[in-house]
């Protein structure tokens, strides 16, 4: 190399280096705010704002049977909000109910819907008239039974309506039916449940990925649309932390490991 080209990559050197620390800081800044506001609101719970006098009396919880959605159920009824639960057993339904009536002493309503039918949102709505909803819980949702290619998945026809229904129109149509009037009152906060799964495309588990890459983009659409009025709209927060080719390889092998392991089983049963 020439001494003129020695040079200049030495002139350009200190500048690209600064230049490289300076986006990775501003990468890392932008994470670092996602995810304390995701605490923030969420996880810390800010008692100053997630409360039934700064957002509204009842909060409504889908999935509220189990797992995540129970356990939101719970924590929204401690804070004082009146509870909504919408799962498909109406059995599960009467049994938290009256666990959380009991131990929270808020009032309760419970709606069972089978998320994936789609003919569920006018009974839904019918059910929370005259309700003044602060918050909505959008946990419901389903993956695979095992890993596996697109084209291997049992039933495929009828599992990509169920998946598509159940992880995609379900967060739609509650939005649709809860945030108008969320609007109207200027306040209100919506929590869509995504995954990490929706960070990066999941081999094997395709379709479940991309529903849920569809909440978190949602989430943060509607979140850029309705922030100057009031309402606050969150799902999992997503940053690329790993270079997603190395990612995918991974997240490959693993899903083989898995789907491996799962059809043994079938045939040794």
């Amino acid at each position: 190399m020439s001494s003129g080209g020695e040079a200049v990559l030495r002139a350009a050197e200190t500048p690209l280096f600064w230049l490289g620390a300076l986006t990775a800081a501003w990468l890392s800044v932008c994470s670092v705010c996602r995810v304390l506001s995701g605490i923030r609101v969420w996880v810390l719970g800010n008692g100053r704002l997630v409360s039934p006098t700064n957002l509204g009396t009842w909060a409504v919880v889908t999935g509220a049977t189990d797992g995540i959605g129970k356990a939101y159920a719970e924590e929204l009824a401690r804070r004082g909000f009146s509870i909504v639960l919408i799962s498909r057993s109406q059995e599960k339904l009467d049994d938290v109910s009256k666990v959380i009536a009991s131990k929270c002493g808020v009032e309760t309503k419970t709606i069972a819907a089978d998320f994936s039918a789609v003919d569920i949102y006018s009974k839904i709505e019918d059910g929370l008239a005259g309700l003044e909803i602060g918050v909505l819980v959008n946990n419901v949702g389903i993956s695979y039974p095992y890993p596996e290619f697109f084209l291997n998945v049992p039933n495929l026809d009828s599992f990509i309506d169920t998946m598509v229904n159940v992880n995609i129109t379900s967060v739609c149509q509650m939005t649709r039916l809860v945030l108008p009037r969320m609007v109207e009152r200027k306040k209100g906060a919506i929590l869509n449940i995504s995954s990490a799964s929706g960070m990066y495309p999941v081999p094997l588990l395709t379709v479940y990925s991309a529903s849920k890459a569809f909440v978190d983009f949602f989430s943060r659409g509607l979140q850029a649309e309705y922030k100057s009025k009031g309402i606050i709209i969150q799902g999992w927060v997503t940053t690329a932390l790993l270079p997603a080719k190395i990612l995918n390889s991974h997240l490959m092998g693993m899903g083989l490991s898995q789907r491996a392991r799962y059809l043994k089983k079938q045939k040794q049963g």
